[in-house]
C-alpha cells in the first residue's frame, strides 16, 4: 500500500502514497469533524494504524500511552467514520475528517480535545485557561469505567 520514498518529486508532486514515519515509527494526525470543521483531536498513527484506517474507513491510532493500536470509539461507541484523508506536501503529517454522529472525541468528556483556550491578553499575569466548551457530552467515569486514564503526568 505504501511506496518507498525515492525522490522529492515523487513525494511532493507524484501520486504515490509514501508516508514518512518518524524515528518511533509514527506520523502525526489531526482529526476534524466533517460537519463542523472543528478540530477534534491530534494523535499519531503507526504503519498498521494508518493502513487499518484506509482499509476500514474508521479511524485507528497508535496510543503512545498504551503502546498499542487504538480503534477510536470502540469503547464509547462513537467510532470515527472517515470521510476523507489528506496527507501534507512532504507526506509526514495526516489530516482526517470524520463523522462521529452525535458523539464526542475527547476522553475527558468534551466534544473536542481542544476544549480550552489560552487567553492572549494576560501581560505579565499568570495564564489561566478558558473553557470554550461549557458542558461535557458524556461522563467518562461511566463510559470508561475500570479503564486507566491515558493521560500521563
Amino acid at each position: 500500500m505504501f511506496k518507498k520514498r525515492i525522490s522529492v518529486e515523487q513525494v511532493e508532486e507524484g501520486h504515490d502514497l509514501c508516508p514518512k514515519f518518524d524515528e518511533n515509527g509514527l506520523i502525526p494526525v489531526i482529526t476534524t469533524d466533517h460537519k463542523t470543521g472543528d478540530i477534534l483531536m491530534h494523535g499519531y498513527m503507526n504503519e498498521e494504524a494508518f493502513k487499518k484506517t484506509i482499509e476500514t474507513k474508521e479511524a485507528h491510532y497508535f496510543s503512545r500511552s498504551r503502546n498499542a493500536i487504538w480503534h477510536k470509539g470502540k469503547t464509547s461507541g462513537w467510532v470515527q467514520k472517515v470521510k476523507f484523508i489528506r496527507i501534507d506536501d512532504d507526506q509526514d503529517s495526516v489530516w482526517i475528517s470524520v463523522d462521529i454522529g452525535d458523539g464526542a472525541s475527547c476522553h475527558v468528556g468534551y466534544n473536542s480535545c481542544f476544549y480550552r483556550s489560552i487567553p492572549l491578553d494576560n501581560q505579565n499575569k499568570e495564564v489561566k485557561l478558558e473553557y470554550e466548551e461549557k458542558e461535557k457530552k458524556f461522563d467518562p467515569e461511566i463510559i470508561y469505567k475500570g479503564q486507566p486514564n491515558p493521560t500521563k503526568l
